[in-house]
């Protein structure tokens, strides 16, 4: 996307992970940047990478379960922008991983303050400048937990799910707005610091299922997103695609395949201690685009094997439903 004038995009949860691999996609010249998150270091690092490319950014530290936090960065964007914003990209997010009556209440509320209102907020404090240019895109990071929950993950799964109703309720009350785009975004499981970050209080040692992605195929689809926002979803890798439509076929299968696996992983994970992660403080250490997990081989080849053949599984089920389905009409 090789911008024809100046525009302004807007990325929450720049520091790291897709955050920033999305700030580094957009960095060319013509584009101004505006980088928040909750740590200025980590920030100042991302801005200096995006101006070595020739965009023009600026750092907002801004904390997104904050609404007055939230319009100050609107309001610091437009400044920027010569009074528009062009894009927004909702991406903050946190995670709690444990049961649901492991998870502390405080730490459930703050994944959806972050995740769910967060996202609300932005499309609250920018909407007014994307009517008053009559166009503007907002686009929504979610995740294929939107559409086929896990275990493990209650308020990340509420949260993600909350934002396909908060998407469609705004693109709802922009019918008469043609020039405004509401885009979701569904990545798989992505390599990104994310799981490092994230609140642990199953006392277990957790790590992402394979396959992973890169964080730079989800920026390139928000890139994409971005130059042709009609597209209203994109889904980022197989597994997502297939845990949707396996989810809608076979929701019973699905979620006896999920807590097999999770139940099977943490039967096995090595002992850590408890940790509330960056649920109330910037995330430290490993501020980078990847997470480093596709160096390091599976806990089990069990687990690994489960997801393989539980994805197949789940495939083979929707194929044959679908094909029922063709011949019963």
């Amino acid at each position: 996307m090789r911008p024809q004038r100046k525009i302004t995009i807007v990325i929450t949860g720049a520091s790291s992970g897709i955050g920033r691999a999305t700030a580094s996609a957009f960095a060319m010249p013509g584009v101004r940047l505006v980088l928040a998150a909750r740590g200025r270091e980590a920030l100042d690092v991302v801005a200096r990478e995006c101006e070595a490319r020739g965009a023009r950014p600026i750092v907002v530290p801004t904390d997104v379960t904050d609404a007055n936090q939230v319009r100050q960065l609107a309001r610091e964007a437009a400044d920027s922008g010569d009074g528009r914003i062009d894009v927004w990209v909702n991406n903050a997010g946190v995670g709690a991983i444990g049961l649901i009556e492991q998870v502390p209440a405080h730490a459930h509320e703050k994944v959806l303050q972050t995740n769910l209102l967060g996202y609300l907020y932005g499309a609250q404090s920018v909407l007014p400048y994307f009517k008053q240019m009559r166009q503007g895109t907002l686009i929504n990071v979610l995740s294929l937990n939107a559409w086929a929950p896990v275990a493990y993950a209650a308020s990340y799964n509420a949260s993600k799910y909350g934002l396909r109703g908060l998407s469609e309720a705004l693109r709802t009350e922009l019918t008469d707005w043609p020039g405004i785009h509401v885009c979701d975004i569904f990545p798989t499981v992505i390599d990104t610091p994310a799981f490092r970050h994230s609140a642990n209080f199953t006392g277990k040692q957790v790590r992402p299922p394979k396959p992973l992605y890169d964080a730079q195929k989800v920026a390139r689809a928000i890139v994409r997103a971005a130059a042709n926002p009609r597209r209203r979803s994109t889904t980022v890798g197989w597994p997502a695609r297939l845990a949707r439509l396996g989810h809608f076929v076979a929701p019973g299968l699905t979620r006896r395949f999920a807590w097999t696996l999770t139940r099977t992983y943490f039967g096995q994970a090595d002992e850590a201690p408890v940790s509330e992660g960056n649920l109330h403080q910037p995330s430290k250490g490993m501020m980078t685009v990847d997470g480093a997990w596709k160096t390091q081989p599976p806990r089990s080849h069990r687990t690994a094997g489960l997801v393989g053949l539980g994805l197949a599984t789940v495939a083979t089920l929707a194929a044959l439903a679908l094909s029922r389905d063709t011949r019963l009409r």
